[in-house]
C-alpha cells in the first residue's frame, strides 16, 4: 500500500505567527493519525519558525506512528534526531530566506558532509531518507552515502503544465525506478494536491508521499480528517 505522510508544519506557522499555544501541531498530528496518516512528519528548521522542540519532543511521546523528523545536514540537528530516535530523518537543504525547502539537497557535491551523518543515524537505527531532485546523479549518490531512502522533489513537477509536467512526471519515474532498482525505497513529495497527485501515485516504485501545507490550506474548509481522508482515497484510486 502507498503510505500517507502528512506534514504538520503550517500548523505551527499558524500559531508562531500570534506566539500563542494554538492552533496544536501535535493535535494535528493526532487528528491526521486518527483519518489514516501512515506517518507524521515535523521539519525542526534552524530558526524555528515552525516547528520547536518542544513539538518534537511532545511528537515523540505521544504518537503512535511513525515520525519522520525533517532536519538540515548540521552538527546540532543531528544531536536533536540522536536524542529522540524517531522512526526517521529525512535530511533537506535549508536556507535562511526560505518559507520552505525548495529544491533537493546536493547529495552528490556534499558526500563528505553527509557520510558521516548518514552513518550516525544509521548506527542509531534512524531510517534515514535523502530528499532530492529526481536526477540520475543524485540518486547515484544516495547510494553511495548507503541511505536506504530517498524522497523525490516534486515541487518542479507541480509548477508545471502541459508537456513540461509530462517531461518532468518522466524525470521522477526514471528516478525511481532506478533508486528502486539499487535497493533504495523511494518516496515524493511537495507541492502535492488533490489535482496533481494521481500522476505520482501512480509510479509503482513509490512507496510514501509526503504532504502538509495543501492539507493544512484545505483543513480551514473541511476540516484535516476529511482531507486526509480524500488525499487517501485519491491515492488508493491511482494505485
Amino acid at each position: 500500500m502507498l503510505r500517507l505522510g502528512v506534514n504538520i508544519d503550517h500548523v505551527a506557522t499558524g500559531r508562531n505567527a500570534r506566539g500563542v499555544g494554538y492552533p496544536d501541531p501535535v493535535r494535528a498530528a493526532l487528528l491526521a493519525a486518527e483519518a489514516g496518516a501512515d506517518g507524521i512528519t515535523a521539519p525542526l528548521r534552524e530558526d524555528r519558525r515552525h516547528i520547536t522542540d518542544g513539538d518534537i519532543a511532545r511528537l515523540s511521546a505521544e504518537l503512535t506512528i511513525p515520525l519522520n523528523l525533517e532536519l538540515a545536514a548540521t552538527d546540532e540537528m543531528l544531536g536533536i534526531a540522536l536524542r529522540h530516535r524517531p522512526h526517521a530523518a529525512c535530511i533537506v537543504p535549508e536556507k535562511r530566506e526560505e518559507r520552505t525547502t525548495e529544491g533537493g539537497i546536493d547529495a552528490a557535491g556534499l558526500h563528505n558532509r553527509l557520510a558521516p551523518m548518514v552513518a550516525e543515524l544509521g548506527a542509531a537505527r534512524i531510517r534515514v531518507s535523502l530528499f532530492i531532485e529526481p536526477d540520475a546523479r543524485q540518486v547515484e549518490a544516495a547510494l553511495r552515502l548507503g541511505a536506504p531512502v530517498v524522497e523525490l522533489h516534486t515541487g518542479r513537477y507541480a509548477e508545471l503544465e502541459g508537456e513540461a509536467r509530462a517531461a518532468e512526471l518522466r524525470r521522477l519515474a526514471d528516478a525511481a525506478a532506478l533508486a528502486a532498482k539499487n535497493g533504495i525505497e523511494v518516496h515524493a513529495g511537495h507541492g502535492l494536491t488533490y489535482d496533481n497527485v494521481a500522476p505520482i501515485a501512480a509510479i509503482p516504485q513509490v512507496r510514501e508521499l509526503n504532504i502538509g501545507h495543501f492539507l493544512v490550506g484545505e483543513a480551514m474548509f473541511v476540516g484535516l480528517a476529511d482531507a486526509v481522508r480524500r488525499m487517501r482515497a485519491e491515492m488508493d484510486a491511482a494505485r
